[in-house]
């Protein structure tokens, strides 16, 4: 990720409200951002007629699982979940006070991950046998007292853009849109892309999951460079209005059925304002959810941020000042201030080079977990993409 073009793209603060109401202020915002950044950085969205879902109008959040337990948690591939790792991973649990595992139901490809059978989701969906019995493995996270959280990737979802190529971006020559990696997204305006996702969480709830975390709620990164190139569905929303209205009516949606709701988000956005360009206003977010989880790793801050040389090598400096920032966003909107869970680093990043990362182990874990404690936050996920964790961590 090209991190100083991460950082200008957050550096523009959507004023809150919807549709022409403050049009006026975006405008004049946007105008203002793009003359400091010497390029248009922010541009308008064109009106449509397409229509997304609709989501309650200053709908209350409540908690549907007050007695929950403090969050301590791991994240879990699918294949780690239906494979031999399932019982390291769960000895882990048993040997510690890590508590919870957040399992892949639907992957960074866009894969339903287990054998489902509803018609509903295979209409748009592929299922993959990575996790091949299901039912198995939530006995035996109730066994193990784990508490399950199901991973949904809402907007990155190749799978679905392949088999609907008008639920994505497409060139004016009607090819795919995909990024470097070769991804491609989803568009968030798309009513069917809403109920689909909220469809397999959902089939998560009715399979014992307590809580349902949607990652990717946004746009491709840099998509303000390419909107104008690209054939899509739009609407008079913006696109963080439309990325907002997706949350709040999952959130609608799954909250009666006794799940909470959690979204990843970028560690940035709490430092900086709203990212209109991927659709990611930090507050918004968190204003409609239960649990709100900014990805934190020391290692995805630059040279500067903190006040750190090198971040990745002051991890317990970069975590306080990720949440100092993050406490300073979310203090004013009072009650609707979420659970704070962050994301943080149990992987060494050694793509920095030289001189610029250390080796993380158990050491550079708890100095993040105690800057965490030091600000008042007690709830955390460890991410390791291999899910190979630290020996020896005291949490």
């Amino acid at each position: 990720m090209d991190i100083i073009f991460s950082t200008l793209m957050l550096l523009y603060h959507l004023v809150t409200g919807t549709g022409e109401e403050n049009a006026a202020s975006k405008q004049l915002a946007a105008s203002l951002f793009n003359a400091a950044a010497g390029q248009t950085i922010i541009s308008a969205v064109p009106a449509s007629t397409a229509t997304t879902p609709e989501a309650t109008e200053d709908g209350i959040k409540t908690d549907p699982q007050p007695d929950a337990p403090a969050v301590k948690g791991v994240f879990v591939t699918a294949h780690s979940a239906g494979g031999a790792r399932l019982n390291t991973l769960l000895k882990l649990m048993d040997d510690t006070e890590l508590n919870s595992m957040v399992i892949d139901i639907k992957d960074d490809n866009g894969y339903i991950t287990y054998p489902t059978q509803s018609p509903e989701l295979l209409k748009l969906g592929t299922a993959k046998k990575y996790i091949s019995d299901v039912h198995a493995l939530m006995s035996k996270l109730e066994a193990h007292k784990v508490y399950p959280i199901a991973r949904i990737v809402v907007f990155k979802d190749t799978v679905l853009a392949k088999k609907h190529p008008e639920f994505s971006y497409r060139h004016e020559d009607g090819s795919l849109w995909a990024n470097g990696n070769g991804d491609s997204f989803v568009n968030p305006y798309i009513p069917e892309v809403w109920e689909y996702n909220v469809a397999i969480a959902k089939e998560a709830v009715s399979l014992g999951f307590k809580e349902i975390q949607f990652d990717y709620v946004r746009f491709p990164e840099g998509f303000e460079k390419k909107a104008d190139s690209l054939a899509f569905t739009k609407t008079d929303q913006s696109r963080v209005d439309a990325v907002a209205g997706f949350v709040q009516y999952a959130r609608e949606q799954l909250e009666p059925l006794g799940v909470r709701v959690s979204v990843d988000i970028f560690g940035y956005a709490a430092s900086v304002p709203a990212a209109e360009g991927i659709g990611q206003d930090f507050v918004k977010i968190s204003s409609d959810v239960h649990v709100i989880s900014p990805m934190i790793y020391p290692s995805h801050y630059s040279t500067g941020w903190f006040g750190q040389q090198d971040p990745d090598k002051s991890p317990y400096a970069t975590i306080a000042g990720a949440m100092k920032d993050t406490h300073r966003k979310l203090d004013p909107i009072g009650d609707k201030k979420p659970i704070i869970r962050p994301w943080i680093q149990d992987f060494t990043a050694s793509w920095l080079g030289k001189g610029h990362y250390i080796k993380y182990g158990a050491a550079e874990v708890e100095a993040q977990i105690k800057a965490l404690h030091d600000a008042g936050v007690e709830e955390y996920l460890l991410w390791n993409a291999g899910n190979n964790y630290s020996e020896g961590v005291k949490y």
